[in-house]
């Protein structure tokens, strides 16, 4: 029978574990139980800058970070009761220049033939670029929240007092009026009143929008998407009879979704409302709305047979504040950029596809219940 390799071309083991040994790239030791170095591989001197002979003269807890000398204790105690095959920790060490290195450490047992622990083995991996990484974008991350903070304060403390300060000058004019009743006569009069009208309704808008940020948890409810749905519907009764407007509900009954009462319903009855007011004249207008479960989201659709929305020239402004893209004179370009807001503040997202005078679908991905 012929073999796959001659007898006398195997090499012998000893000097293939010795080659593999000091030629793997990452650190690996044999140590006793205690913590003294019995082997190392190259890879371990050039990961701490030590010699062979200087481990050799060394505990290894002599260069373990002292915050971090009890990282083992639980994991080894589990590794000698034999509970567990082997174990991984993150450790700080010092390097022979003086500098702190984190390493990931893998510990296995050497057992005799009894099946007593014996000896370990340790594997060292240098993870010290990925923490410092890691620390820089949790520091980033503490910025950020700290600017929005702020700014959601500024927000709330600038639209407070630009609605007293509007809400003043609305009675100014009021009282105006009634004092000199020729001034409703006077054209500039009028300009000003309209201005100050204007700047009402622009404060009301940022009210809103300096309402939305991140959401409380605990505020979070599991909502059936479905009786939700349903009641917007009914809401939007009139409307929709008043324009032959057909809504279908394909959802499922039973689906549930996690989100805050109040923002579900602006979402929904924002999106209904639209399909209603940019329908297209050539057709009766339809909206049909589904539900499918993707990777952990409900993607929650709203298909209509609209106007539809010129995606290669709006598709980047769509949802930003002030901007139309119908002559509607109802629309005032704020409302999606609020649901925007309301659906990425409970964790999902948001997206279109539409085709002018063919309709438009918008997909909102809402967290599983």
């Amino acid at each position: 029978m012929k073999t796959l390799f001659p007898q006398n071309n195997f090499p012998d083991t000893y000097d293939s574990f010795e080659k593999i040994f000091n030629n793997t790239y990452n650190g690996i030791a044999i140590l006793t139980l205690d913590g003294d170095w019995i082997k190392v591989n190259d890879s371990i001197c050039d990961l701490f800058g030590y010699s062979r002979h200087e481990l050799f003269n060394m505990n290894i807890e002599n260069i373990i970070f002292r915050d971090d000398l009890g990282a083992h204790e639980r994991k080894y105690d589990r590794l000698m009761h034999g509970k567990i095959n082997r174990y991984r920790v993150q450790q700080r060490y010092f390097h022979k220049d003086g500098t702190i290195i984190w390493v990931l450490i893998s510990v296995s047992l050497i057992c005799n033939k009894k099946g007593e622990p014996n000896y370990m083995i340790w594997q060292f991996s240098d993870i010290t670029g990925r923490k410092r990484n890691q620390d820089k974008l949790k520091l980033m991350l503490n910025v950020v929240r700290e600017q929005n903070e702020r700014l959601s304060a500024f927000a709330s403390i600038i639209t407070h007092n630009l609605r007293s300060h509007s809400g003043n000058l609305s009675t100014l004019i009021s009282f105006l009026e009634d004092d000199y009743t020729l001034l409703k006569e006077n054209e500039n009069f009028d300009l000003l009143k309209k201005a100050i009208e204007n700047l009402e309704e622009t404060v009301s808008h940022l009210t809103e929008i300096a309402k939305i940020k991140e959401v409380d948890k605990n505020k979070i409810q599991v909502l059936n998407l479905y009786d939700y749905v349903e009641k917007a519907i009914y809401n939007i009764t009139a409307i929709a009879k008043n324009t032959n407007t057909t809504i279908v509900n394909y959802i499922d009954e039973d689906l549930c979704i996690k989100a805050i009462p109040a923002y579900l319903d602006s979402i929904i009855l924002n999106f209904l409302t639209n399909a209603i007011k940019y329908r297209s004249e050539k057709r009766l207008p339809k909206i049909r709305l589904t539900a499918t479960i993707d990777n952990g989201y409900v993607v929650f659709k709203i298909v209509d047979n609209g106007m539809g929305i010129d995606m290669e020239k709006y598709g980047d402004k769509l949802f930003q504040m002030y901007k139309t893209f119908h002559y509607n004179k109802d629309a005032i370009g704020i409302g999606l950029f609020i649901t925007k807001n309301q659906i990425e503040s409970l964790g999902g997202k948001v997206e279109v596809s539409s085709k002018v005078d063919v309709g438009s679908e918008f997909s909102i991905y809402f967290k599983c219940a």
